[in-house]
């Protein structure tokens, strides 16, 4: 196969992810939820600038004791690194515009303040699934309910209209693979379970 041919099948596999990603995304702008949507809309709102990851280590902190105070370092440590990586270094070179609401009818009910950053990839995501895995390496028992916050975070982020569901699952594997390099740097002394 030559070059070219290669790089026009891998532009045929862009496309059709491309397209999918956003018949998904005007799939749930069309699905009427009133009940769901103020929930999403709070939860998206609730997640800015990470509060739902803090307010969730100042617990473990609190009443983890000392294993609770090296989840919560190790989920922040984790998370800082992620938000620094994604905003710094990812968002400022992907190319991808914020989806149009507009254009895709999502209620209003629904709606929170659109980013001025790039749409890719989804920077609530990718901390809240960082932090989650971090938590996770200390405290196992946390992992199930912290992933699961992360993943209605970043559905919330899709539901709200701000991201396509390709942002938000970039958003979880780089959030994964950068909390993992992060807790890998740490002194085994805090990872520790």
């Amino acid at each position: 196969m030559s070059a070219a041919a290669g790089a026009t099948r891998a532009r045929s596999w862009l496309d059709e992810a491309e397209r999918i990603d956003l018949a998904v995304y005007r799939a749930i702008a069309a699905t009427p939820t009133p009940r769901l949507d103020g929930a999403m809309r709070r939860l998206s709102q609730a997640a800015n600038y990470s509060r739902l990851s803090i307010a969730s280590a100042a617990a473990l902190g609190s009443i983890g004791g000392p294993r609770g105070r090296r989840a919560a370092a190790v989920g922040l440590s984790c998370m800082a690194a992620t938000a620094t990586f994604v905003n710094l270094l990812v968002k400022p070179v992907a190319r991808r515009r914020r989806p149009d609401r507009a254009g895709a009818a999502v209620p209003a009910a629904r709606q929170v303040d659109l980013p001025g950053s790039r749409s890719f990839p989804s920077g609530h995501t990718a901390s809240a699934v960082a932090f989650a895995a971090g938590v996770s390496r200390v405290v196992p028992a946390a992992a199930v309910p912290l992933h699961s916050l992360a993943a209605a975070v970043g559905y919330s982020r899709v539901h709200t209209g701000v991201h396509y569901p390709g942002d938000v699952i970039g958003g979880a594997l780089l959030g994964a693979m950068v909390a993992d390099v992060t807790a890998a740097s740490l002194p085994r002394r805090i990872t520790a379970g």
